[in-house]
């Protein structure tokens, strides 16, 4: 958009404007990482003392679309730990990494709370919930082997990669991501590996040859024994014997 505002001077006179007595405030998102487009959005983070619980807005000013992520100095803390216990570390990502406009003291605590978070990992997944991923992986490829219709066959593809990106991801530890992070996200966990991902969905997509989807997937599951669908049971209870 002509005429607006630069990213940081936008944010800081929204900051400004309407939270002028907040304790601090980040920009954060892809303005911050520099890989902002036509598109992108203005990723505000608040901390203001006189908030009684945290919400959520959207809105447009300065020119730019705004997401606002507001909070007060407790708060957070929540969407931390359940961001981290979905292995999507959104919040703790955009104070990590974001750029501080504003701080009356409160920052650099929140922030290394941030960063420990975020180096420790999601939790390590068990062996019963990686053969429980196996079999859905598994039962997603059977579907889209045996389907007959460009449709159906189009939407299945699309639960295929987001069943192996997180196989792949959560099975060595890594957070993973949704939409445009789902590529992201493997690139910054195998580059090599993210660009024959995308190779073998990009190929299904134009030409609807599924085979070098077949043959990722199968690379990917051999380690951890392959396809599974025999023998897979989950909420069976054996009877007692008298």
């Amino acid at each position: 958009m002509k005429n607006r505002l630069e990213p940081i001077e936008a944010a800081t006179c929204f900051i400004e404007k309407y939270f002028s007595n907040c304790q601090g405030a980040i920009l954060a998102g892809s303005v911050v990482r520099g890989q902002a487009t036509e598109t992108s959005d203005l990723d505000i983070v608040i901390f203001d003392e006189n908030l009684t619980s945290s919400y959520r807005e959207s809105l447009i000013e300065f020119g730019w679309n705004i997401e606002l992520f507001v909070h007060n100095l407790t708060s957070y803390r929540f969407f931390f730990e359940s961001d981290c216990k979905a292995a999507r570390p959104s919040m703790p990502t955009m104070v990590s990494e974001g750029k501080i406009l504003k701080d009356t003291g409160i920052l650099t605590e929140i922030k290394k709370e941030a960063k420990e978070l975020l180096n420790q990992g999601p939790k390590e997944w068990s062996k019963d919930t990686i053969d429980m991923k196996r079999y859905f992986i598994t039962d997603a490829l059977d579907d889209l082997i045996g389907c007959q219709n460009r449709g159906e066959g189009i939407f299945v593809a699309s639960k295929l990669g987001e069943l192996v990106s997180e196989f792949i991801l959560r099975s060595n530890r890594k957070w993973i991501g949704s939409s445009k992070w789902v590529v992201r996200s493997l690139v910054q966990h195998d580059k090599e590996l993210a660009n024959e991902f995308v190779e073998a969905f990009d190929t299904f997509y134009k030409t609807n040859d599924i085979h070098k989807i077949v043959s990722f997937i199968d690379k990917v599951l051999k380690p951890y024994g392959g396809r599974f669908f025999e023998g897979f049971s989950i909420g069976k209870t054996k009877k007692n014997s008298d």
